[in-house]
C-alpha cells in the first residue's frame, strides 16, 4: 500500500447528566481526419449525496474534507447525545445524521470519491486517538468506553458490482490508537462516489433494516435539533458502551476520531 493517505479528524461527544432531562466527455475532430479523446468523468466538486438516494444532493452542514481525485467528501460528527449517569453498564446509540432541507434522518455515513484515471483501489479506516475525556475536568475520562460500528453497507449511483467491500462483523474499537478497516475497494472497483453507511432509515429502498428511532424527552415529546430544526433520531448501528465500574462525572466528554483513506498500489 502506498504511503499517501488522506486524514480527517473529528470529535465524538457524549454529555452526562444526573436525573431527568429534557432536550432539545470530451470529444474532438480535426480537419483531414477524425479523432476521439475519451477521458474518465471527474466530479471535481465534493457534492454530498443522500446515502440512501445517491442521485439526490444533500446539505449536512460544514464538514472537513480532503482534496484531489481520491478524497474523503464527508465524515460524520458522532454525537452520543445527553444521557443520565447510571451505575450499570450502559450502551448509548449515536444521533443519526440530519440534513438541512427536506431530506429525513439517515444512518451516519462516510462519503469517498475516486476519480483517478487508474482505479487501483483504496481502503477506508478509522482510528480513535484517545479515550473520551471530560471537557473541563483534567484527568477525568470514561475508562473502558468502547465505540462499536455495525450494519455497514455501501451505496452509489454506480453499479453494485463495483462496490467496495465492507466488514460484515461488528467493529468494536476497543483498543485506543489501533486502526480499524471499514471498507476496501479492489483494483477497478470503488470508482466514482460511494457512501459507506452505518444503519438505515425505515424509508430506505435498499432492503436494509431500520436502525433509527426518534429521541424523546421525559414527557414523551420529540427532541428538536437546534441547528437543523428537525427531530433528533438515534441510530443503533453506532453505539458507545460504558462499563458500570467507570467513574462518571456530569458534563461533556469528547474524543478524536481520525478517518484514513489510503490508495492501494
Amino acid at each position: 500500500m502506498k504511503k499517501r493517505t488522506f486524514l480527517v479528524a473529528l470529535f465524538g461527544t457524549v454529555l452526562f447528566l444526573y436525573g431527568q432531562f429534557d432536550q432539545v466527455q470530451a470529444e474532438s475532430a480535426r480537419e483531414g481526419g477524425a479523432e476521439i479523446d475519451l477521458k474518465r468523468f471527474k466530479e471535481t466538486d465534493s457534492i454530498i449525496r443522500d446515502p440512501e438516494n445517491p442521485e439526490v444532493q444533500v446539505d449536512p452542514g460544514e464538514t472537513p474534507q480532503t482534496e484531489g481525485d481520491l478524497r474523503i467528501d464527508f465524515v460524520p460528527k458522532l454525537n452520543f447525545s445527553t444521557v443520565m449517569i447510571s451505575d450499570k453498564t450502559a450502551v448509548f446509540p449515536v444521533n443519526a445524521q440530519l440534513f438541512h432541507g427536506d431530506t429525513k434522518a439517515r444512518g451516519n455515513f462516510v462519503q469517498v470519491s475516486d476519480y483517478r484515471d487508474d482505479s487501483t483501489g483504496w481502503t477506508l479506516q478509522v482510528r480513535q486517538e484517545q479515550q473520551f475525556k471530560h471537557r473541563t475536568k483534567a484527568g477525568a475520562e470514561l475508562k473502558g468506553a468502547v465505540i462499536s460500528l455495525d450494519q455497514i453497507w455501501t451505496n452509489s449511483t454506480k453499479d453494485a458490482s463495483l462496490s467496495p467491500s465492507v466488514s460484515k462483523e461488528v467493529i468494536h474499537m476497543s483498543n485506543i490508537g489501533d486502526t480499524y478497516n471499514l471498507a476496501q475497494a479492489q483494483p477497478d472497483k470503488g470508482s466514482g462516489t460511494w457512501s459507506i453507511i452505518f444503519g438505515a432509515s425505515k424509508e430506505n429502498k435498499n432492503e436494509r433494516p431500520n436502525s433509527l428511532e426518534p429521541r424523546l424527552d421525559s414527557s414523551g415529546k420529540s427532541i428538536e435539533d437546534p441547528i437543523f430544526k428537525k427531530p433528533v433520531y438515534s441510530n443503533q448501528a453506532i453505539t458507545l458502551s460504558v462499563p458500570k465500574e467507570t467513574e462518571k462525572q456530569t458534563g461533556a466528554y469528547s474524543t478524536v476520531l481520525t478517518w484514513i483513506l489510503a490508495e492501494l498500489p
